[in-house]
């Protein structure tokens, strides 16, 4: 395992770096991680895409749980963990970033949106199932008061939702397709604040280690590749890239 004067000689020396964010670097910025404890998912079980699909009491229930955390979705910011991101990029260093989450928050700090592939979606936009019209997530929002009905697309009719990847819905594969692509060019494959639980979105570390990239791993818990990891820490993101930051500012 090497130390983090040695990581940081790595990342000062490579143009080839592919970061992969998870939840842990957007609970910085007040955005809750769903799966830990008192999560939304430890108080409610998910609506599947089938689910959402076939039934409108499920429809109701979805919109119900976007309305509890839209608020804090609408106001969080950056966090020095994004801005690190984009700061690989402005070095030249960044092949691109693969993002679980669904925040936008990695634009948000600046990095463009040719450098990023989101697995799950984005919450910042809503889709019409139907005919593929977006909109912007406040018009629908403001349109669930009372004992609401699911919203409908203001020109087709269809189902609206959240553009965002649910339980039982395919993977884009168009987001899968480029993020293989950047994990098979990666020289250094970074993992921040991942679980690394969730497949197949998950797997992608391993196939870049596998094609000969130097694996890290910055993540506050364990997770099931640290072993196979050329650097780990374990500890909260933003205190990490405060520091590897100053360390890597000559690269």
């Amino acid at each position: 395992m090497m130390t983090v004067e040695e990581f940081a000689a790595k990342i000062r020396e490579s143009n080839e770096i592919v970061i992969f964010t998870g939840a842990g670097i957007s609970t910085e910025s007040g955005i809750p991680d769903f799966r830990s404890p008192g999560g939304l998912w430890s108080r409610y079980r998910p609506v599947t895409f089938q689910e959402f699909m076939g039934s409108e009491a499920a429809r109701i229930e979805a919109w119900k749980r976007r309305l509890e955390t839209y608020e804090a979705h609408k106001n969080a910011r950056p966090n020095i963990g994004h801005y690190f991101v984009q700061s690989l990029d402005q070095k030249g260093k960044l092949i691109g970033l693969i993002t679980q989450n669904v925040d936008g928050l990695h634009s948000e700090a600046g990095l463009e949106d040719n450098k990023i592939v989101e697995l799950h979606g984005n919450n910042r936009r809503i889709v019409c199932l139907q005919c593929d019209k977006f909109f912007e997530p406040e018009e629908v929002i403001k349109r669930l008061v009372g004992d609401f009905s699911s919203p409908k697309c203001d020109a087709c009719g269809g189902i609206l939702k959240s553009a965002t990847v649910s339980f039982g819905q395919a993977m884009p594969q168009a987001a899968m397709q480029q993020a293989q692509e950047w994990s098979e060019l990666a020289a250094v494959f970074m993992v921040m604040g991942s679980s690394l639980q969730v497949q197949p979105a998950a797997s992608f570390p391993v196939f870049a280690k596998r094609n000969g990239a130097l694996l890290a791993i910055i993540n506050r818990e364990p997770t099931p590749l640290d072993e196979y990891a050329d650097f780990v820490h374990h500890g909260a993101i933003g205190e990490f890239c405060g520091r590897f930051g100053e360390m890597i500012a000559d690269g």
